[in-house]
């Protein structure tokens, strides 16, 4: 295995999760595949066609050529047209054609991880003609495939892996986004600290602290008389940063003690995905 370490467990988290979703999606009949998911705008068919896209550009192939229709109703900037690329070239695929190209992508994918022997911070391709390291090119990669796992378990009724390695990839990536969400988004006071108490398959408890110039940071050091604490489970955690369902649908699943206004912007600014 040439594979840097550092790189191994965002292999190992896609890894789970590209299985996860070809054992969920080939027994499907050809109707099951235009099931609505949690992805707004996105069949089963759509989030399967993506995650296709986002692993044939892992693998370095030419991006489609493809006129989009004008009438999708949920693109409607820059980052969301190039996205849709990929997904409206397959949009009338058939069931076998969208696992046949599912199984051979995973092929690829694989055979490129074996032989993957470029450091970890080597800039690689990234999107809408961004450069990343390989690094943040992976995890984020994996964290996506994880999501997008979750968007299908949700539309067929199968839950599950929400304590798998893909999830403590995301759990990872939306904790780094949080100081965003509370200093900048939803605007906390400077000098305060807001406490965040997430249960359930994976649990962790988490200081946002501020600063006096206004800058958030992450701490696992619990905060003495926070200026806000929000209690809730991992799924909901999850659904609401990813935009995966509306705020007032869930409020009965999220516990805000302290300032209610500070915890009610932080809740509406809680959406971190594109």
């Amino acid at each position: 295995m040439s594979l840097h370490p550092t790189l191994q467990p965002y292999a190992d988290a896609w890894t789970h999760s590209i299985e996860a979703i070809s054992e969920l999606v080939t027994p499907l009949v050809e109707g099951e595949w235009n099931r609505r998911t949690p992805c707004p705008g996105w069949s089963v068919r759509d989030v399967v066609s993506h995650v296709i896209g986002l692993d044939n550009e892992m693998l370095g192939d030419p991006r489609p050529i493809h006129t989009l229709p004008r009438d999708l109703y949920h693109v409607t900037n820059e980052h969301q047209r190039y996205m849709e690329m990929q997904v409206d070239v397959r949009r009338h695929h058939t069931a076998p054609e969208m696992t046949s190209e599912l199984e051979y992508t995973i092929i690829r994918r694989n055979r490129q991880l074996r032989n993957e022997s470029r450091d970890p911070g080597r800039m690689v391709r990234g999107h809408v003609s961004t450069e990343i390291t390989l690094e943040e090119s992976m995890r984020t990669h994996a964290f996506n495939v994880w999501v997008h796992e979750q968007d299908l378990r949700a539309a067929l009724g199968r839950p599950g892996n929400l304590d798998s390695p893909g999830a403590h990839v995301a759990r990872d990536v939306l904790l780094a986004a949080l100081p965003k969400v509370v200093a900048d988004d939803a605007g906390a006071p400077r000098s305060s600290a807001v406490v965040f108490d997430v249960h359930g398959p994976i649990e962790f408890l988490r200081t946002i602290r501020v600063d006096i110039q206004g800058r958030g940071t992450l701490e696992t050091a619990p905060a003495l008389g926070p200026a806000a604490t929000l209690i809730l489970d991992w799924e909901t955690y999850v659904r609401l940063a990813c935009g995966r369902v509306p705020l007032d649908s869930v409020t009965d699943r999220v516990k805000a003690d302290g300032d209610p206004e500070l915890a009610a912007s932080i809740l509406r600014n809680f959406t971190v995905t594109k």
